[in-house]
């Protein structure tokens, strides 16, 4: 090519790629929308196939929005599978989406959202201001594949559920109802290596923690690995218990929700924390549901220090006093766990955990030195217990567990693990 073509170009690469820019300024311009109930300006971003990503993460993808540290998101998100799993939807094929596509996750995340000034070595803070789910949820265990039994389940089965938002309860079944909490089970950052990663585990940066208590009112802190953070969202929860054994929560999507984005400029921070009204809260993660205990622990010991001015090693014998320590899930290939820490520490004094059944709740209990045999013990006597006394099918017993249970540590220092695991009674309210 000869130097005069090439200018020419080169020239005409560059006024594309200003087109493009422009383009994207306009189509951001465009999403800005006047509304004072929010703080910051405030950004509308659609769930379309442009805007969503089908089970991976990846640090260069394109953002689908850049925003200014303070401004307000509002996003919808997909269904699982780019919109593919809705009512109808038999088992089988939702397999399918799973066999046929290796090393994906199944969750659509909406994203990502580029913020400006956001660097490597901040902190993004992300406050969820409404939660506005779906009229509709779903729940599955795919057939001897996953969750947390996938052996003793080798039959599968998938159940849709109404999502009563004025009352805030769906129904299980005639005569059990369950609570809807929504909460987002994937929220978070870039990961810093390069390439695609599938959306499943979480880690330091996020992402499908499966944490409940990141709800409405709620406010996650998460590293930033990358410039401009890139934030996803996803795998819309309405409901879920601790530990989501049978793989899925009572899965849905969000016609809204609503996030305001801040940078707190050089902060240290190696895993997410999330502030509630009333706590922060610890996590850790890892495939090993022992050594994810084990970062939990440096984790909230290194809090602990922070927050009362102590050493970590006094922080650390704190921890079976004062944290509350609970299974997020357990079946995400890395596990997740998460501590309760009180903000008024100076009144905070757990009670004993109930080890049995008692006029409120169902309680199960699994003891090991290895904690994931005290998890599967626990939760699978759970299971038949749903069974035996209330006369659930196999099936049906795993999946309420997965929406209900609440699975606990009894103390997360001994030396022989206890897993209490706990199913309120009030879900059942007699036949109408």
């Amino acid at each position: 090519m000869s130097g005069k073509w090439m200018v020419l170009a080169i020239a005409a690469g560059a006024a594309l790629a200003l087109q493009a820019d422009d383009d994207v300024s306009r189509r951001d311009q465009l999403r800005q929308v006047p509304a004072r109930v929010f703080p910051g300006r405030v950004h509308l971003l659609p769930a379309t196939l442009d805007t969503v990503q089908w089970g991976w993460f990846d640090n260069s993808e394109p953002p689908v929005l850049t925003i200014k540290p303070g401004d307000t998101v509002v996003m919808e998100t997909m269904m699982h599978s780019h919109n593919q799993i809705v009512p109808g939807v038999e088992i089988e094929q939702i397999k399918s989406l799973r066999v046929d596509n290796p090393g994906r996750g199944p969750h659509s995340v909406t994203g990502p959202v580029y913020i400006e000034g956001a660097e490597p070595g901040d902190v993004l803070k992300v406050r969820i201001n409404r939660i506005v789910p779906r009229a509709y949820g779903a729940n599955f265990n795919l057939p001897g594949m996953l969750g947390q039994f996938p052996g003793e389940f080798p039959e599968g089965q998938v159940r849709y559920f109404y999502l009563d938002t004025q009352r805030m309860v769906t129904e299980f079944a005639a005569g059990i109802e369950i609570p809807l909490a929504p909460f987002p089970g994937i929220l978070g950052v870039a990961r810093a290596e390069p390439g695609q990663y599938s959306t499943v585990p979480p880690g330091p940066f996020g992402g499908n923690m499966d944490i409940r208590e990141l709800k409405e009112g709620t406010t996650l802190y998460v590293p930033v690995f990358v410039p401009g953070a890139l934030l996803w969202s996803g795998d819309s929860h309405a409901a879920q218990g601790n530990g989501e054994v049978n793989l899925t929560a009572l899965e849905t999507a969000f016609k809204e929700l609503s996030l305001t984005v801040d940078v707190v400029k050089r902060r240290s921070l190696e895993w997410p924390r999330i502030e509630t009204p009333t706590h922060w809260i610890t996590m850790g993660a890892d495939p090993d549901l022992n050594q994810a205990l084990a970062i939990l622990f440096d984790e909230t010991a290194k809090f602990l220090s922070e927050q009362r001015g102590i050493s970590t090693d006094a922080a650390r014998g704190l921890i079976p006093l004062v944290s509350d320590c609970r299974i997020a899930e357990v079946v995400n290939h890395s596990k997740a766990l998460y501590c309760m820490n009180a903000k008024d520490w100076r009144t905070v004094k757990l009670p004993p955990l109930a080890a049995r059944e008692t006029p409120r709740n169902f309680i199960t209990v699994g003891a090991d030195a290895d904690l994931q045999k005290a998890m599967d013990t626990a939760s699978m006597s759970m299971i038949e217990v749903l069974q035996q006394k209330k006369g659930l099918t196999r099936l049906d017993a795993y999946s309420l567990a997965s929406l209900t249970m609440d699975c606990r540590l009894g103390n997360p220092a001994a030396e022989v693990q206890r897993v209490h695991c706990f199913v309120p009674k009030n879900l059942w309210i007699g036949k109408r």
